[in-house]
């Protein structure tokens, strides 16, 4: 039973157990398991990105059980710290239209006032939110945490590929990323399902054009893992709803980057012989009770039925009931780890993003769009890791090339 071990004393109790018996039992144990190559889950890997990919699956495994072990900033306040640049987002309940709005009613939710971070490029001298300069790109981030965790805030995990990008890519400056809201579900307060993240990642957007004063055009999205569901669903909301009459929607973006994006909520891919059997010994995520618990919350009241066929919440599900094309897309650059338990619905993504936009980096007018970057041995969302190296460090350059050519 998922989060058997969410109360105290009981949670204390299990995460000292687990604790005790990692530090004196399951480390010396890995590493002896480690030191032939052969046993290694990749024979390219070191002992010590073993060693470090073991601990976080054994941590995704005891926070299964217990919920999450920290708090970590929310959406309700702007958590304050040396160097936070928070600001306060407001809602955008008049660009909700469309089937937006009708998931909204079945879900209940409404757009509120959320925060925001901006990070800056180390050595600059920027005033927080100011008005951009002429041609200036920045990057909207989404993060990741299968919806269920995880933060904008600057000090959480996720930051680290905020710190990556400002560190690699030379025309960014600044990066702004939403605390968009979590979704839960029971045995916890059940709250925010879909479309709750998308509401809240189209207010974040609002804010970058009609408040800050970026063009669309100069605008990157980049989200990784859900945040890169999420980065997906936004930008397709903004595509199809250009020419509504009912509200007079922001323009797309100039380009989108997709880091191990959750691309299929479903179960289409878990068939034998797929990424989630044959990597199932290579990555950190565990498809087990924690990601059903994800799914169910993240999904709500709309049922399992809409991760098979809602264009927004699985673009890569192979249910035949799916309809979905990519026609209007900016350009996009798609990263995948060649050893990450979705990597086959990542290629599907890939797949059916250039059947419509064709393959290449996007800057001429007939040149593909879409560029592809498979990193093999790598683990789900390896950019978040700072030691995961080179991979890291390789895939950030050219990242970093793919958005200087696209000015």
């Amino acid at each position: 039973m998922s989060f058997a071990y969410r109360r105290h004393p009981l949670k204390g109790l299990y995460v000292i157990y687990q604790l005790l018996t990692t530090m004196f039992v399951r480390i010396p144990w890995w590493i002896l398991l480690t030191i032939p190559q052969t046993w290694r889950p990749r024979k390219s890997w070191t002992i010590k990105r073993t060693i470090y990919v073991r601990l976080l699956r054994h941590l995704m495994s005891v926070t299964s059980q217990t919920g999450p072990l920290v708090t970590v900033p929310n959406h309700l306040a702007i958590t304050p710290g040396t160097g936070i640049n928070g600001v306060w987002v407001g809602a955008v309940s008049h660009l909700i239209i469309g089937d937006l709005k009708t998931w909204r009613t079945t879900s209940s939710v409404a757009s509120i006032r959320i925060p925001g971070y901006w990070v800056h490029k180390a050595g600059t001298n920027i005033k927080v939110a100011s008005s951009p300069t002429p041609g200036e790109k920045v990057i909207y981030n989404l993060h990741g945490g299968a919806y269920v965790r995880l933060s904008a805030h600057p000090s959480d995990l996720p930051a680290a590929i905020v710190r990556g990008l400002l560190d690699f890519v030379e025309p960014v400056n600044r990066v702004f990323s939403i605390e968009y809201r979590l979704s839960s579900g029971k045995p916890f307060v059940v709250e925010n399902p879909f479309p709750c993240a998308l509401i809240d990642a189209l207010a974040g957007y609002n804010y970058l054009v009609n408040v800050v004063g970026f063009s669309p055009a100069d605008i990157v999205i980049v989200g990784d893992s859900a945040g890169g569901n999420l980065a997906h669903a936004l930008t397709r909301y903004l595509v199809e709803n250009q020419d509504s009459a009912d509200a007079k929607l922001p323009r797309p973006p100039g380009a989108l980057i997709l880091l191990s994006p959750w691309s299929d909520l479903s179960s289409s891919h878990d068939t034998p012989g797929s990424s989630v059997f044959t990597c199932s010994n290579s990555d950190y995520i565990l498809n087990d009770g924690d990601i059903a618990y994800a799914k169910r919350a993240f999904s709500g009241p709309h049922g399992s039925g809409a991760t098979e066929t809602n264009r927004y919440i699985s673009p890569a599900s192979k249910h035949p009931s799916l309809e979905v094309h990519f026609k209007g897309f900016p350009r996009t650059f798609i990263v995948s780890g060649g050893a990450e338990l979705i990597l086959d619905q990542i290629r599907t993504l890939k797949s059916r993003m250039i059947a419509d936009l064709g393959e290449g980096d996007g800057v001429l007018e007939d040149e593909g769009k879409v560029r592809y970057l498979e990193a093999p041995d790598s683990v789900h969302d390896y950019i978040v890791f700072e030691w995961h190296e080179p991979e890291r460090s390789d895939t950030l350059k050219e990242i970093a090339k793919w958005i200087a050519i696209g000015k």
